[in-house]
C-alpha cells in the first residue's frame, strides 16, 4: 500500500514539477532530489525513506520513465542538522537544479527547509505525520496531523476498550512537533474533563538514552489511576531506551503506551506490539 502510493506521489511529482521547470525538463533526465539524513541521530529513520525514494525511481524508470524520460536521484545527507538542511536545499535547487525534493523527517528540519523552498519556488514532499498549523504551496504535507492520528489515538484510550485512561503522560523529544502535538493534546484532554493534575508533560533532548528517571516518575504517576502514555516524538534516536523504558513503566492493561512516530527499523527493536495502542489499532507510523 505504501509502495504504490509511494510510487504514484512520485510519478505525480515529478511530472508536474518538470512541466513547470523548464531548465529541468530540457535535459536528457529529470532530477529528483533526495534530502534525508544518512549520518547522525536520525540516519536510522531516514535513511529507509532515502532507499524507499530509490527504490520507487528504479521502479518508475523500468517502466519507461516520466514525460519519457528517465529520472535521476541526487542524494545528499543533511546529517541531522537542522541549518544544513537549508544549505543542501539550495544546493539541490540552484546547483543541481532538481524538479523536485522529497525529504525531511523531523519538524525543525523541514521547517529550515520551508523558507528556502518557498524563495525558490521549489517543491518539497513531506513524508511523515506533523504538527498541522503550516501550510505553504511549496510542501506537500503527505502525513496525518494530530487530529487524524494523535487525537483519534487518545479517543481509543479513553474507551473502554482502549483502557479507559483518567491520566495521561505526554513525553516527547525537545523539539516543534512534539510540543505543538502536546499543547493541542492538553487542550482536548481539558475539553474532556481531564484535569491539569491528571497530565504530566515531559521532554527530553534528542540523542537522550536514561530514562530511569523518567521511569521510575512515570511508574508513580500511574499509581494515581488507569494511564495511558502518549509519545508524540521521534523515538528513533533512542530505540535501545525507548524499548526499556517503555517495557520498564507499561503494562499492557495498567499504562498502554502510544508511539505516533516511528520507523520500521525502530518497530523492530521497540516493545512487543500487543503493549501499544496506536490507531488504528495495531498499526505503526
Amino acid at each position: 500500500m505504501q509502495r504504490r502510493f509511494t510510487l504514484k506521489a512520485l510519478t505525480a511529482a515529478v511530472a508536474l514539477a518538470s512541466i513547470c521547470a523548464a531548465p529541468a525538463f530540457a535535459a536528457d533526465t529529470i532530477k529528483v532530489g533526495v534530502l534525508h539524513s544518512l549520518s547522525g541521530t536520525m540516519a536510522i529513520s531516514e535513511t529507509v525513506l532515502k532507499d524507499t525514494v530509490l527504490m520507487a525511481i528504479d521502479d518508475i524508470n523500468k517502466k519507461g520513465g516520466v514525460l519519457g524520460k528517465q529520472l535521476e536521484p541526487v542524494v545528499v545527507d543533511p546529517a541531522s542538522n537542522w541549518p544544513l538542511f537549508a544549505e543542501k536545499t539550495k544546493q539541490l535547487l540552484g546547483q543541481d537544479k532538481v524538479s523536485v525534493i522529497f525529504g525531511c523527517w523531523t519538524s525543525v528540519s523541514r521547517k529550515s527547509v520551508l523558507p528556502v523552498v518557498e524563495e525558490m519556488n521549489g517543491l518539497l514532499f513531506y513524508p511523515v505525520q506533523y504538527e498541522g498549523e503550516e501550510l505553504s504551496k511549496n510542501v506537500f504535507y503527505t502525513g496525518a496531523a494530530p487530529n487524524q492520528q494523535a487525537i483519534p489515538a487518545v479517543d481509543y484510550l479513553m474507551s473502554k476498550e482502549g483502557g479507559g485512561a483518567k491520566r495521561w503522560v505526554l513525553l516527547g523529544t525537545d523539539y516543534v512537533y512534539p510540543r505543538t502535538t502536546n499543547k493541542i493534546l492538553r487542550a482536548y484532554l481539558k475539553s474532556k474533563g481531564v484535569a491539569d493534575k491528571d497530565i504530566d508533560e515531559k521532554y527530553t533532548p534528542f540523542g537522550h538514552s536514561d530514562y530511569q528517571t523518567i521511569v521510575a516518575d512515570i511508574k508513580k504517576f500511574s499509581a494515581g489511576g488507569k494511564t495511558a502514555w502518549c509519545r508524540p516524538s521521534t523515538a528513533t534516536p533512542t530505540c535501545p531506551s525507548t524499548r526499556n523504558s517503555a517495557t520498564q513503566a507499561s503494562r499492557p492493561r495498567t499504562c498502554p503506551w502510544s508511539p505516533s512516530r516511528s520507523a520500521r527499523k525502530n518497530c523492530a527493536v521497540s516493545t512487543p506490539s500487543r503493549w501499544s495502542a496506536t490507531w488504528p489499532p495495531g498499526t505503526t507510523s
